[in-house]
């Protein structure tokens, strides 16, 4: 093709890109590259697929959309002037002021054309612009599916089948001469419609009423049903064609007259630029970078404490997968939140690989070994964790409590959270706030307004959930952002702005001097509490959660020491002396002496009751304690029954045994086979290691630099094999290679022309059955023949391979160039 010629077809256009085009459609589209096209007809094929054009269409902006949308109510082929009039009008709309419109069109139009054409949805010079088929079709007006412009069929289209008679009778009331021919009569009509002074003229006789009905109709949809006995003036615009009937009941106001009432343009409103988001407050920058890293720090404090909630197992798994309503609410009770902001903690836990099920029989959710490692890195980096497992994640928590297309109820850590749009409209959220200046909160309702124009087809979700997902992504977005510490106050923390442009480290380092420091003391109070002043350092946080019930939460955090409080601490192991000596290590005040005397009495009642499996067994050397518990009603379900002096023996398990005689106010021990007292260490329940749940693309991957390269190349190399020009036969005429053709000959004539080509250096056209059985058409530059194989230079796989004689069909010379 020569460099002037315009291209015919989609496959010309494309071939006559560079590579680093084709390399940018490939990119744009990767769908096009599963599996690498054979050649450039092949790529061409696929990018006009159904599947393929959709899902290019959602990723337009809305003036690229717009763009497309008014080339497909355009004339095939259209010059760009049209294009140009159809998005700004004709300027002649009553004096209408539109000259800022039209200049951001006039300004904006030649970049859309561009994405248009990279992602090969528009093809052909500026003189003839042409609309892929495909696109044409999902954007074309039908009564099936209405056109986003609100635009209707042409008068062609409408009048189509159509008598002449009534052809006749609409020219007559219109004002035109009588024509017997069907195709004159629609060119005359068609003509009228799009004649700015004659239309003018037409209109001017009409009733008001009529052009209130044409007010309703001109900007969509244009279809509108009448009655068998239409009132006047639907009868005065039926009878001048400017209503075309579609069935008995329809009728349609045609394209050209829509137009002309429109000034012209395909769009009410054109959108050539997009929304500004707005800024709703200025704030101190360093205000916000302290207002997020408090949030951080909340947000770790959150999620280690549902962890430990379920460190000794967690809830079990619904039969359907997921966290039942009832465990939800006993986690938001537990975290003092609402049950939403419970299911995105669970999520985001989930997400970071710190929770999984544990395998077994009777499965339930539990720490996994990776919780142990987080809880050893420092606090920054345990909060870089979180964030980074945050923005991929597909899973939605926003979601949980709604239901799914089959009217499912979806719950939290269950199979139906999976949006593959989350990741990227979480990060083009956080990328809008970035481009604000530090310290800025934007306006939610600019900010949406923004992510509407930049994919305004993607909104709608298959799921069936709503017709907005992309909204409502954006809105649980900017909730989890602050929640998780990446914003404060509404506005992007530096910690946050460098997670996103650096790294974890750098994010970590800019988070780290924000963070409080962890304190090794406490405050101990005379009414059995102890008060933390701020996050206390690991080993103390630890000992003191098992020493003491926490009773508020905040700034400072306030423990209470129980009596079943301080059993559970002599039940992990510790002795009565240790906690005296640790309570005086950590706190800055004295211990008080109620405190003292409730952890000796206590220890003094610890393990006085032995329990064991008899199915189980109480022991005690007070007798006077086993006639009291015999006697209390509250033990008659356990079934007890006196074995000896010192021993009652009872049909219940040693667990229910050990709690019920705790609730009864005891203080029991359980103990071994050997007599020995068993210790309770908490958190000893782990899964199996367990890797993150893996997001759920959306679409193919974005192709690297490599693959980009290689495939353009195979393409190129394809498309060589696949239109080379060659000899038929030694010494015939010369022809393209046919699609599916493989050239024919003997053996001989195969062996002679790849012995010639070899010596002489030059390629040669063959058909080829690898041992599969598939064939295939290749160019080839022999270098090398014998022992059956020819050892080539294949250019349609841009690579040296060898070929086994007895699998070629045949072979054929290329054409000199200027032949054929």
């Amino acid at each position: 093709m020569g460099t002037t010629t315009p291209p015919r077809t989609l496959a010309e256009a494309l071939r006559a890109r560079g590579d680093e085009s084709l390399a940018g459609l490939l990119r744009a589209r990767p769908d096009l590259l599963n599996p690498v096209p054979n050649d450039i007809t092949q790529l061409a094929t696929r990018a006009g697929t159904r599947a393929s054009v959709v899902r290019a269409l959602e990723h337009l902006d809305r003036f690229a959309l717009q763009t497309a949308e008014a080339l497909a109510v355009a004339r095939d082929p259209a010059p760009y002037d049209t294009l140009l009039s159809l998005l700004t009008g004709d300027g002649l709309d009553d004096g209408e002021q539109r000259d800022d419109v039209g200049a951001a069109v006039t300004a904006a139009l030649p970049g859309a054309l561009a994405t248009l054409r990279e992602q090969a949805l528009v093809w052909g010079e500026d003189e003839r612009l042409r609309l892929v088929r495909t696109a044409r079709e999902l954007l074309a007006p039908s009564p099936q599916h209405p056109s986003p412009t609100g635009l209707g069929p042409t008068v062609a289209e409408a009048t189509a089948g159509m008598s002449p008679g009534r052809l006749q009778e609409i020219l007559l009331a219109s004002g035109l001469p009588a024509t017997h021919d069907p195709v004159s009569a629609v060119a005359a009509l068609s003509a009228l419609f799009k004649d700015r002074t004659r239309m003018a003229e037409l209109l001017d006789t009409a009733p008001v009423e009529a052009l209130s009905v044409l007010d309703r109709l001109v900007w969509g949809p244009p279809y509108g049903e009448v009655t068998p006995n239409p009132t006047p003036p639907v009868k005065w615009l039926r009878d001048r064609g400017l209503l075309l009937p579609v069935s008995t009941r329809t009728v349609v106001l045609p394209r050209e007259a829509a137009l002309h009432l429109r000034a012209g343009r395909a769009h009410r409103v054109p959108e050539p630029v997009p929304p500004v988001v707005a800024a709703a407050a200025e704030r101190d920058p360093q205000a916000v970078d302290r207002a997020a890293a408090g949030q951080a720090f909340t947000a770790l404090s959150t999620v280690e404490e549902l962890l430990k909630l379920w460190n000794g197992g967690g809830p079990a798994i619904l039969r359907a997968g997921g966290l039942s309503v009832r465990e939800l609410k006993r986690v938001a009770a537990a975290l003092e939140v609402t049950e939403p902001i419970a299911a995105f903690w669970v999520e985001l836990a989930y997400a970071a690989g710190l929770l999984a099920t544990d395998g077994e029989s009777d499965e339930r959710y539990a720490p996994t070994p990776a919780y142990d490692e987080w809880l050893d890195l420092s606090a920054q980096d345990r909060w870089t964790h979180l964030a980074t497992a945050w923005l991929p994640a597909t899973r939605v928590p926003g979601l949980v409590g709604g239901q799914d297309a089959k009217g499912r109820a979806l719950s939290a850590l269950g199979p139906e959270l999976d949006r593959s749009a989350a990741p990227e409209v979480r990060r083009r959220v956080l990328a809008l706030f970035a481009e604000l200046p530090p310290g800025t909160a934007p306006d939610p309702e600019t900010l949406l307004r923004r992510l509407r124009w930049e994919r305004p087809l993607r909104g709608s979700s298959p799921s069936g959930e709503g017709t907005d997902l992309r909204s409502r992504l954006a809105l649980w977005t900017l909730n989890e952002a602050e929640l998780l510490g990446i914003t404060g106050r509404g506005a992007l923390s530096s910690q946050a702005r460098a997670l996103l442009d650096e790294g974890e480290d750098a994010a970590a380092a800019l988070l780290a001097p924000l963070l409080p420091e962890p304190l090794d003391h406490v405050l101990l109070q005379a009414d059995l509490t102890a008060v933390a002043p701020g996050p206390l350092e690991r080993p103390l946080a630890e000992t003191l959660s098992v020493l003491a019930d926490v009773e508020s939460k905040g700034g400072a955090t306030v423990y209470r020491f129980t009596p079943g409080s301080v059993r559970r601490a002599l039940d992990a192991g510790q002795a009565a002396a240790d906690l005296h000596a640790f309570l005086a290590a950590h706190s800055r005040t004295p211990v008080p002496q109620p405190l003292s005397y409730l952890i000796d009495d206590v220890a003094r009642r610890h393990g006085h009751l032995r329990i064991g499996a008899a199915s189980a067994y109480v022991r005690c050397d007070d007798e006077a304690v086993l006639n009291e518990i015999l006697a209390d009603r509250r033990s008659t379900g356990l079934r007890l029954r006196r074995l000896a002096p010192t021993v009652l023996a009872s049909q219940a398990d040693p667990v229910s045994l050990l709690e019920a005689l705790r609730e009864m106010g005891y203080a029991p021990a359980a103990e071994s086979a050997e007599g020995d007292v068993l210790i309770t260490r908490a958190g000893a329940r782990r899964t199996p290691p367990r890797t993150p749940p893996v997001p759920v693309p959306e679409g193919p991957p974005v192709p690297d630099a490599t693959l980009l390269g290689a495939a353009v190349r195979a393409i190129r190399a394809g498309d060589t094999a696949a239109t080379v020009v060659r000899k038929d036969q030694p010494g015939g005429s010369t022809s393209t290679t046919a699609s599916g053709s493989l050239p024919r000959t003997t053996s001989a004539e195969t062996l002679a022309t790849v012995q010639a080509a070899a010596m002489t250096g030059t390629a040669v056209w063959i058909g080829y059955v690898n041992a599969e059985g598939a064939a295939s058409q290749r160019v080839i530059a022999p270098v090398r023949v014998e022992g059956g194989f020819v050892t080539a230079y294949d250019h349609t796989a841009d690579e040296v391979r060898t070929f086994a004689l007895h699998r070629i069909t045949g072979v054929a010379e290329l054409a000199e160039d200027g032949q054929g």
